[in-house]
């Protein structure tokens, strides 16, 4: 499922910005974004989001940038200020072309501006602003939730009104074949009247019957609502129930002796496999 959300706050004199993005997936991915001062911060971040987050290819971008620097107190780092200045000189001499710092960027670099709060530890702000993240995070993928549930739930009921429509002709469409079936059995044996006639047509009906398959789906449609209905990390329960349905949909199709039992099996099939792209998305 894909989500977002982004927070910012002021610590240390500095302001950090934290943001959360992902993307659907099947299993959960976590890719980080940040500068050196927060690696020793990532693995407790990882663990965080792993606690909220079941699927998805979630990305987390951590910056610094420096607050106003009269409010803060902050202070020009002069040695690094020196270096900078050496190696933009060095690169004027070589490239002529090449545009200078402006004032934005030199304050921008980073560790150019020192705080009179010195080196900090990071993992309490970044902490704290995940915890932030995480709840705008989870209520954009709990809009997203509602919208796959209902576009589910539509293809259910659209399943469930095939599957209706159906089973009052299967008794016409089976004994029709039945008697097809008795009409080829005497054209080859040359008798009508064979008794054996009657025996063949009644296994072979008992082979083609579909109640059994249109009954799985029809529990199978309810446990998936039960499933939506209850809510919670459902995804991989409703990948399997796809895997189910689908199932149930193949034998209905294999089974078929009419054109009507085809074209349901078919239109289950996909409405089936549209449910299916979208339940990998599910957490």
């Amino acid at each position: 499922m894909t989500g977002y959300a982004a927070v910012t706050g002021k610590y240390f004199g500095q302001v950090l910005s934290l943001d959360l993005r992902a993307v659907n997936s099947r299993y959960l991915e976590q890719h980080f974004r940040a500068g050196d001062e927060f690696r020793g911060v990532e693995p407790a971040l990882r663990e965080r989001i792993s606690q909220q987050v079941v699927r998805g290819k979630v990305e987390c971008r951590i910056a610094l940038s420096a607050a106003n620097a009269l409010e803060t107190g902050a202070q020009l780092n002069m040695a690094l200020l020196d270096q900078l200045a050496q190696l933009a000189q060095q690169i004027g001499q070589r490239l002529e072309h090449v545009a200078p710092l402006n004032v934005a960027d030199v304050l921008r670099w980073p560790g150019m501006l020192l705080s009179e709060y010195g080196q900090q530890d990071w993992q309490g702000p970044c902490l704290e602003l995940l915890e932030q993240a995480l709840l705008e995070f989870q209520a954009s993928r709990q809009r997203e939730g509602e919208k796959l549930t209902e576009h589910i739930i539509e293809r259910l009921d659209r399943m469930q009104l095939q599957i209706d429509q159906l089973k009052p002709h299967l008794p016409t469409l089976i004994a029709a074949y039945q008697q097809k079936l008795t009409q080829r059995f005497a054209e080859l044996i040359g008798n009508a009247e064979d008794e054996r006639i009657p025996q063949e047509v009644g296994l072979f009906a008992q082979k083609i019957d579909v109640d059994e398959e249109l009954l799985r789906l029809q529990v199978h449609i309810q446990a998936v609502r039960g499933i939506l209905k209850k809510g919670g990390a459902v995804g991989k329960r409703l990948d399997f129930m796809m895997q189910e349905l689908n199932r149930e949909a193949n034998t209905l199709g294999s089974k078929s002796v009419s054109v009507e039992t085809t074209q349901v099996a078919m239109e289950l099939k996909v409405l089936i496999e549209q449910m299916r792209e979208q339940v990998q998305n599910i957490e």
